[in-house]
């Protein structure tokens, strides 16, 4: 048991101009005009603060100003501000367009972390600190990805961000994430919808006041539209009624107060795109499975985080981790809940093809970013399978739903767009998950069987802060 926001706790990271790191390539830490940042955490109040500070802090190579300088008016690679870059999707995205050619900036508050202290929890992988990524990466390959520590809440330190970077596209994975941890409490459900909508109002004021032909892909998700008793169109829907025919957005029945904070984003990123002409993408995506990437796969510095928990690990990743420490897979209510899925490596492609493929000015596009169709009890199947062949005894368990969804129901989406734009899908295969259960073998004495189990209940969700079990 984990007992949520008991007690104060800050986390201060001193300004500072410069800073010598101990490491094979030494890097200089130079600190913007905005020197403390304040993120916000669920439960706040004036008895009991939560709050993190940090500083901005872009981290360069240690050279002289003027060889920068020269480097930087010679390059005409694309410069692209990766927000939430220390995350699991965004971690893999940042270098994989690292690698390609593109000047990267991570923005991040770091707060993901601090949920896996407050909630106890921990990734199935061990993961270093973003300063030791970021290291490792420029030693490995010669390449520089900047860091910007702060909030994208506060304007200010987002406003002195875009002005030191000067982006011409904004990857925008920089939101509280999970369904779960947004149903836990009111707290939580408050903070997931303020950070995520108020965040991403930031960066479209950010993009009209400092770079108005920047591009904005923005992670958005499949939950958005719910499961509608009819095919499931890209963002749109043309309909005839009373005799008249109009194209508009497709109709969105959102499920938890996470799915219901991108449904905000979505009118918001809509709205700016048809009243200030901003050009964005709004990448609807499904499950992601699989935790590498020919990049993060290049140094165990670079590995990304893999969840398996109840509240931040995804269906596939979850089913695998059990099978391979030997715990029953947990499937939901019926098992019918059918999503859509891709492999982490062509959530860094699509956002690749996003990018070189840019929308045009006013233009708000919409794309369903999955590769393949499973219901719970199909992925349940397939990896009692693949556990089999690797000689592990795997259990199906039927818990009840913790969530209020339907449990069997119609569910076919469409899914072109990126396809015709030149997506190569990595298709889920027997080679694939033996891949990902070895993997999870691999690392299976650091699995929390505490973790596993769901703790969130979508109808018992009440207004004080809880503990829940992890």
């Amino acid at each position: 048991m984990a007992h949520l926001l008991s007690t104060s706790c800050s986390l201060r990271i001193p300004s500072c101009r410069k800073t010598f790191f101990q490491s094979p390539n030494a890097f200089t830490v130079k600190t913007s005009k905005s020197l403390v940042r304040r993120v916000v955490l669920p439960g706040e109040s004036s008895q009991r603060s939560h709050t993190v500070y940090a500083t901005s802090t872009p981290i360069k190579q240690e050279a002289s100003a003027q060889k920068h300088s020269a480097l930087h008016q010679s390059s005409k690679q694309k410069r692209v501000m990766v927000i939430g870059g220390d995350g699991y999707c965004g971690w893999a995205t940042a270098l994989h367009l690292s690698n390609i050619g593109y000047e990267v900036a991570v923005v991040d508050n770091l707060i993901r972390r601090l949920f896996d202290n407050q909630l106890g929890l921990d990734s199935l992988t061990p993961i270093t600190s973003i300063h030791n990524r970021i290291r490792c990466w420029k030693s490995l390959t010669g390449k520089t990805i900047e860091l910007y520590i702060g909030d994208i809440c506060d304007f200010e330190f987002l406003s002195e961000t875009f002005k030191s970077f000067e982006p011409e596209a904004v990857v925008h994975f920089g939101e509280q994430r999970s369904a779960p941890y947004s149903m836990i409490d009111r707290s939580r459900a408050v903070f997931t919808q303020h950070n995520n909508v108020i965040g991403t109002l930031n960066v479209l004021f950010a993009i009209k006041e400092y770079r108005e032909q920047c591009h904005l892909v923005k992670l958005g998700t499949m939950g958005e539209y719910g499961t509608p008793n009819i095919d499931i169109e890209e963002g749109y829907l043309t309909i005839n009624h009373n005799g008249r025919t109009d194209t508009l957005p497709y109709p969105k029945q959102a499920s938890s107060f996470y799915h219901l904070s991108k449904v905000h984003d979505s009118n918001n990123i809509a709205f700016t795109c048809k009243a200030w002409g901003i050009r964005a993408t709004d990448l609807n995506q499904g499950v992601v499975y699989g935790v590498t990437t020919e990049e993060t796969a290049m140094h165990e510095a670079l590995c990304n985080r893999l969840d398996y928990d109840g509240v931040f690990g995804t269906a596939l990743n979850r089913f695998c981790v059990q099978a391979a420490v030997g715990h029953p897979l947990t499937v939901y209510g019926k098992g019918g809940q059918t999503r859509g899925y891709l492999d982490i490596r062509d959530t860094v492609q699509c956002v690749e093809i996003a990018i070189a493929n840019p929308a045009q000015p006013g233009e708000f596009r919409v794309f369903n970013q999955f590769t393949e169709q499973f219901s719970v009890n199909e992925l349940a199947a397939l990896v009692t399978k693949a556990g089999e062949k690797l000689g592990l005894d795997v259990k199906t368990l039927t818990v009840p739903n913790p969530r209020v969804e339907a449990e069997e129901h119609y569910y076919n989406a469409k899914h072109t767009k990126l396809i015709e734009l030149g997506l190569k899908p990595h298709l889920l295969s027997d080679s694939l998950l033996d891949s990902l259960l070895n993997f999870a073998i691999m690392y299976k004495d650091r699995v929390d069987s505490k973790q596993i189990m769901p703790g969130v209940s979508w109808r018992k969700i009440g207004v004080h802060p809880k503990t829940v079990m992890a």
